[in-house]
């Protein structure tokens, strides 16, 4: 039997108290976005499922949160050390269900799961409060205490990743946590996490993996003892969010779009730099979040730019990543492959050329770059999640500040020049979560701080210790005296 032998999943929710059992939900197909084959049936939650749980998580949070910061570690490092142990395994659900070419796959195991889960491992010795003054006399100390159940939210697009950057400190933490991945990655994107941490030792009832639709999202986001929701995904859905958990009076953290833009000054290296933006825009098939969006260059450097660029994503290959060696693989389904070809088709009417692709096959988009985009057109003013390039000529570098900051969005950013100081001083004229001088948008470290602001999210959520503290843990004042003391009445 294989780590992930579908016949201890099959059509069952991980329940949290160490066995699977049926859901509440309709059982449907995992499939495989490059072929349309079915991988295997995956169980669904329904929003009782979801009260379950947490009431089942409360419970086993307390005496969690209640034991020795090393007991905690040590689940988290055996978690790390199953990563490495079945990254083979793992990597390949990757590939096939949500499409990732297998280098990909294999940073996401490596870096989202086996550093994300050493990272949350030391967390849980990090210091946690600090000494107040008082004008009185006590002892005055601040601490940070776990803030009960965490309800993570996570897309399809990095699944593994971007789950496990939330649930691995929240565990570390003292908390129990609660997750609804996305159904067309819930395996990667949940089986995986529910079988880690089985085999880690994680006690019965601290971790719950609910697939299901924006029902049980909602559902967990509603429940009044899950006071902090992790949402990763769309912008939309992120308001919806935000604008329930507000009601229910409970903090969340958003991470949401982006339309980030490249800045290609006049004084680069075109052929590095036309490489530079090809990964930054075709890289996953353009669907990640920090994707470059837009590519905003220099006039004078501009159509050398956009033929190198061009050149870049012609000699790209495209096909399935699990039997070809290929550089770009599948969107994940119709919807997804339909709307790119929207906001292509019609910016290509609003006045747009292209350069290269413009076409798919499948499920399969050729990298496409288009130039002369019109800022009305949708490959300018919407994020895309795919693999097109716009490109879009500035004359001086007031333009290039008003053109990369004129988005709702503002979650990263790459400006390339030889003059570093000149980037700098860029950038700061530009809203932005992630700054990248001389790189592409696409970064990311388990110990770095990480977010967005404007539409885009609500600031750094995670990753690094004073992030992950104030993500996932209560700030408590604590006084303590010597002696009563004495009041007048």
């Amino acid at each position: 039997m294989t780590f992930l032998d579908s016949s201890i999943w099959e059509g069952r929710i991980f329940s949290g108290s160490g066995e699977w059992i049926v859901g509440s939900g309709e059982v449907y197909d995992a499939v495989e976005p490059a072929t349309g084959k079915t991988l295997g049936s995956v169980g669904s939650a329904t929003p009782g499922d979801v009260g379950r749980a947490v009431e089942r998580a409360v419970q086993a949070q307390r005496e969690w949160a209640a034991r020795p910061y090393a007991d905690r570690a040590a689940v988290l490092r055996r978690a790390a050390r199953l990563f490495e142990e079945h990254q083979q395994e793992i990597e390949t659900w990757l590939v096939r269900e949500s499409g990732a070419i297998r280098p990909f796959a294999a940073l996401q195991v490596t870096l989202g799961g086996v550093e994300e889960c050493y990272e949350a491992a030391a967390l849980a010795a990090a210091p946690y409060g600090e000494l107040l003054r008082s004008g009185l006399e006590r002892l005055s100390f601040a601490r940070r205490v776990p803030v009960g159940v965490v309800g993570v939210i996570a897309p399809f697009n990095v699944p593994l990743v971007l789950a496990l950057r939330a649930v691995a400190p929240a565990l570390a933490l003292g908390n129990a946590v609660v997750l609804k991945p996305d159904p067309r990655t819930a395996v990667s994107g949940g089986v995986v996490f529910a079988r880690i941490f089985e085999e880690a030792g994680l006690p019965a009832g601290l971790l719950h993996v609910l697939p299901g639709g924006a029902d049980v999202g909602a559902a967990v986001v509603e429940h009044p003892q899950v006071p902090v929701i992790a949402f990763t995904g769309s912008t939309r859905a992120g308001r919806a969010i935000g604008v329930a958990a507000a009601q229910h009076l409970k903090r969340v953290h958003l991470e949401l779009g982006g339309n980030s833009a490249l800045v290609i000054l006049d004084d680069v290296d075109l052929e590095k730099a036309a490489s530079v933006g090809a990964w930054g825009s075709f890289s996953h098939a353009g669907q990640i979040c920090m994707a470059t969006s837009r590519h905003l260059v220099h006039a004078s450097v501009a159509d050398d730019y956009t033929a190198l660029l061009a050149q870049h994503a012609d000699a790209l290959p495209v096909g399935d990543p699990a039997t070809e060696n290929v550089a770009v693989g599948p969107l994940i389904d119709g919807g997804q492959r339909d709307n790119v070809h929207r906001i292509v088709t019609e910016s290509v009417e609003a006045g747009a050329r292209l350069a290269a692709g413009g076409g798919y096959e499948g499920l399969f988009y050729r990298p496409t770059v288009l130039t002369g985009v019109p800022l009305t057109a949708p490959a300018y003013a919407e994020e895309i999640f795919g693999p097109v390039a716009p490109v879009v000529a500035f004359q001086d570098l007031d333009e290039a500040a008003r053109l990369a900051a004129g988005t709702e969005y503002g979650l990263s950013l790459g400006i390339l020049t030889r003059d570093v100081m000149k980037g700098l001083a860029l950038a700061e004229r530009i809203p932005s979560g992630l700054v990248h001088i001389n790189d592409q948008t696409i970064n990311d470290e388990p110990t770095i701080p990480f977010g967005g602001v404007g539409d885009s999210g609500t600031g750094s959520r995670h990753g690094g210790t004073a992030a992950n503290l104030e993500a996932f843990t209560e700030q408590q004042w604590v006084t303590v005296r010597g002696d009563l003391p004495h009041y007048p009445f």
